[in-house]
């Protein structure tokens, strides 16, 4: 009987901590075809992270809750006190997909794509399609946290726990809290839909489903279609600021993307800062004098440097790397800028 039990237990344990990771029906796959299920159906090994839904109070809306809204329900029912009181998630990582190609992301594009669907220009990675991802806080990041990434570039809970704690300088979040936001995480994985395959390339992998034939091949192909990190690389602003970056001269209707899209995320009515950007003349007038200086005013100092958090004032500003928002696109900004300055 004892064996009975622990046997069970296991088998439990088993499901719950794979719930995601699930053979794909009838060997089959369509538009909303898990890709993690297709690749683990292919043979290949599962992603190290599914979360531990044994642990008590976990939940995907739980962690829905907290990436949103910064709180949620302690497991006792209580309210969780507030994981930070200048950031929530979503204030640096859009939930929703915005590369057009998730295998080729460059800014000029997403640029394109988030603006047609309504979203913010941000300086982070999105959360969609996180779960499927094996590294965070790769390349350039080192060079703002030094070793703080040292465990989170292969571990996308001790990535969580950094996001919370420097980036959204926040408290540390509790295990159970970690777990759910994972869950939700696996609520935003990568879709067959996202990968645009085409119907010789489906058929390809549905046969390699049914057959057990060529799975290595459909494996490789499945993979090519997206990234298993975000590309994450430093750039510095123009030697000369009065001269700016060597690029075509600024587009002043994309530099107004960028500054409704981007600047005003987080700067209109100070929403997530003490600095407060608008569409009025002074404001203009005020980033456009700071342009050419070595202060925080400054475009390019801000956007390639970042700020640093102050006593009373730990909110601040990350940079943005060179994947996320070009040299080509600084210049569109502060074209536009100059423009209404005038």
């Amino acid at each position: 009987m004892h064996k009975l039990v622990v046997i069970s237990f296991l088998v439990l344990s088993l499901i719950s901590m794979s719930w995601i990771i699930n053979p794909v029906p009838n060997n089959q796959i369509s538009d909303e075809s898990s890709v993690a299920s297709i690749l683990v159906s292919l043979g290949d090994k599962p992603v190290p992270h599914q979360p531990n839904l044994n642990m008590k109070g976990v939940s995907a809306k739980k962690g829905e809750q907290l990436v949103k809204y910064g709180m949620t329900r302690k497991p006792n029912g209580a309210k969780t006190r507030k994981q930070s009181r200048h950031f929530v998630c979503t204030s640096c990582h859009n939930i929703e997909r915005e590369d057009p190609d998730l295998a080729n992301p460059n800014p000029e594009d997403r640029l394109v794509f988030v603006k047609e669907k309504g979203l913010p220009f941000l300086q982070a990675s999105p959360l969609y399609g996180i779960a499927n991802r094996l590294k965070f806080y790769n390349d350039d990041y080192f060079k703002k946290y030094g070793d703080l990434v040292d465990k989170a570039r292969n571990d996308i809970r001790a990535s969580i726990q950094l996001c919370a704690t420097e980036c959204a300088q926040g408290r540390k979040l509790k295990g159970w809290e970690i777990e759910s936001i994972l869950a939700y995480f696996w609520d935003l994985e990568l879709k067959v839909k996202d990968l645009h395959l085409s119907e010789a390339e489906k058929s390809q992998i549905n046969h390699a489903l049914e057959n057990n034939t060529n799975q290595e091949k459909a494996i490789t192909n499945i993979k090519s279609k997206y990234l298993d990190h975000s590309p994450a690389h430093q750039s510095l602003p123009p030697e000369d600021r009065m001269k700016g970056y060597d690029v075509k001269p600024g587009n002043v209707e994309i530099g107004k993307s960028i500054y409704e899209l981007s600047c005003k995320h987080c700067h209109y009515k100070e929403r997530y800062s003490f600095f407060l950007l608008d569409d009025t003349k002074d404001t203009f007038k005020h980033l456009t004098h700071h342009i050419s200086k070595y202060s925080r005013y400054s475009i390019y100092q801000v956007a390639r440097w970042g700020t640093t958090p102050l006593n009373g004032k730990r909110a601040y500003m990350p940079f943005y790397t060179q994947e996320k928002m070009s040299n080509q696109q600084m210049e569109d900004l502060r074209a536009y800028l100059e423009s209404m300055s005038d």
